[in-house]
């Protein structure tokens, strides 16, 4: 029952899927002691946080691949096993994280329009869109206009509307200033 409580209001507690950013064989978790076996380091695609995954034994991964971790009919997951600090990650996972990060963002493409079609201020003086990097206030005025005569429908819409390069790569860019804990306010890193 709690549950269903929790989908109305789009806070699901359990993340659906993941993406790879990294994994090992034979490797022992950073979060849960002594636990080891196929350890995979991922990024969740609702909450946008970084995820421990417990692998099952000779599963083949690849990065970027998008893994099922829901809680019925997990097939290449055992279990999760707990939320990683951006410090905690491997020196190639982060490296990976700025294209994947970028790959979430695409696959949830609506996701993220309708944020750039609904955000507000968050101050009198600052306005969310401000926070997404490359959007200064010469851009987000333009956007604001231009989503008041017609919303946005796609990356390309607001590329070729407001002339912003590489939306997608932007807000990617926002992910990963949350994650490394440098924004002072979360817009999409959901803790």
């Amino acid at each position: 029952m709690s549950h269903d409580h929790d989908h109305e209001h789009g806070q699901r507690k359990y993340e659906e899927y993941a993406y790879v950013l990294d994994y090992t064989p034979r490797g022992k978790s950073a979060t849960v002691r002594g636990r080891e076996g196929v350890i995979v380091q991922a990024i969740g695609e609702e909450r946008l946080t970084l995820l421990e995954l417990l692998g099952v034994q000779n599963s083949t991964f690849e990065v970027g691949e998008r893994l099922y971790i829901g809680r019925e009919g997990r097939n290449k997951i055992m279990s999760v096993l707990g939320r990683l600090d951006y410090n905690d990650v491997s020196q190639s996972a982060k490296n990976e994280l700025p294209s994947i990060a970028e790959k979430v963002v695409l696959a949830n493409e609506k996701r993220f329009i309708d944020y750039i079609n609904m955000s507000q201020p968050i101050t009198p003086r600052i306005h969310a869109l401000e926070l997404i990097p490359g959007i200064g206030k010469t851009y987000m005025m333009t956007i604001i206009k231009e989503r008041e005569k017609k919303k946005f429908e796609s990356f390309l819409d607001l590329q070729n509307r407001v002339g912003l390069r590489d939306p997608a790569k932007l807000v990617a860019k926002r992910i990963i200033e949350e994650i490394m804990g440098q924004a002072r306010m979360n817009l999409f890193v959901r803790k």
